[in-house]
């Protein structure tokens, strides 16, 4: 099969369209033929060489999948070969006490696809029966490729952790990224009063088309100040935030007494300052939020097969494109979801 691989870590030069073996399909496997596959900055991380991380070489990233059954393993009962599917890209053991009580996200094992295990930027791809759902009919290839990851994460932060309710001022960091797309769109269905921030004005512009009701350019505007001059001087009550370093503290002058913070990377830096006295003296919460949980993106595609949530499709490249793909993002030049196809 085709495939993008790399067998060093580096830039987006490392990756290369190769002929590889086709994966073998095990007994609680299926093989997934590829017919698009969204690119995450996880990705990126993976390929530049996150600390720690020991791969096979040469190795397939990619999240995000979704297509067709071409084998499907003797121990699979709910897939058939020639269905169509969309991968969740969340790996755990299933066995856990946190497994078990359904907080698959919080296990000893999790993983994501495409991290350790070879993804989405092939022709083909094996992947644990369990992790096949039914497709979402009403969404074209690409635009289903675009929904689990950044989605599934987004429900986690705002409906998981922060507990967003309806009349609350919600702070979204970044409307062009995957998750800052999908952010704004779930907090708006979900009752709230969305202030988006970006970088220029045609990406102010877009989120205000996905339901941001303000929108703030975080290039050259004071963010606390023009949140609290948004919020009557009050602050946001919840601020999703995934940038980290600078970014994060700028998020946090921006929340409101008795916020929350809910915070899932550090694109920007993972060191950042923080006064304990504005914390406790303002009574804010500081929320962690990994990745998401299988009952997170179950809750989730019912909402986009209904039509009320859809996914953010910045751009779609062939496969032989990942490399330009991976430089569309490092620029940043990207709103939403930038996705490939074999």
């Amino acid at each position: 099969m085709k495939a993008v691989a790399f067998d060093r870590f580096g830039g987006p030069e490392v990756l290369e369209l190769r002929e590889l073996p086709d994966p073998v399909c095990g007994p609680d496997e299926v093989v997934v033929r590829v017919r698009a596959c969204a690119v995450n900055h996880l990705d990126l991380w993976v390929r530049m060489g996150l600390r720690g991380l020991d791969l096979a070489m040469p190795h397939i990233l990619g999240n995000d999948v979704v297509g067709e059954a071409t084998e499907v393993g003797s121990a699979v009962r709910h897939v058939k070969p020639g269905d169509k599917v969309l991968v969740n890209p969340m790996l755990s053991c299933g066995t856990c006490a946190m497994c078990l009580r359904g907080d698959d996200n919080q296990c000893r094992s999790y993983d994501v696809l495409g991290r350790i295990r070879n993804g989405g930027y092939a022709e083909k791809v094996s992947v644990p029966g369990v992790n096949c759902l039914a497709y979402p009919e009403n969404l074209p290839w690409e635009q289903a490729a675009a929904v689990p990851l950044v989605f599934m994460t987004a429900w986690h932060m705002l409906v998981a952790r922060a507990n967003v309710r309806a009349g609350e001022d919600v702070l979204v960091i970044g409307a062009g990224s995957g998750v800052g797309s999908a952010a704004i769109q779930i907090a708006r269905m979900l009752g709230a009063r969305v202030i988006a921030t970006a970088g220029s004005p045609a990406k102010l512009e877009r989120a205000k088309s996905l339901g941001a009701h303000e929108v703030v350019d975080h290039s050259r505007d004071d963010l606390a100040a023009q949140v609290r001059a948004l919020t009557a001087k009050k602050g946001a009550d919840v601020v999703v935030e995934h940038v980290g370093g600078v970014v994060f503290e700028n998020a946090l002058s921006a929340l409101a007494r008795d916020g929350r913070l809910v915070t899932c990377g550090a694109t920007a830096g993972n060191k950042v300052t923080l006064d304990i006295n504005v914390l406790f003296g303002k009574h804010q919460t500081i929320l962690g939020s990994y990745m998401g949980r299988k009952r997170d993106l179950a809750e989730v595609l019912e909402f986009v097969r209904a039509g009320k949530l859809a996914p953010v499709v910045d751009s779609v490249m062939p496969l032989a494109d990942a490399r330009k793909a991976h430089d569309r993002i490092e620029a940043r030049q990207h709103f939403g979801k930038v996705v490939l196809v074999p």
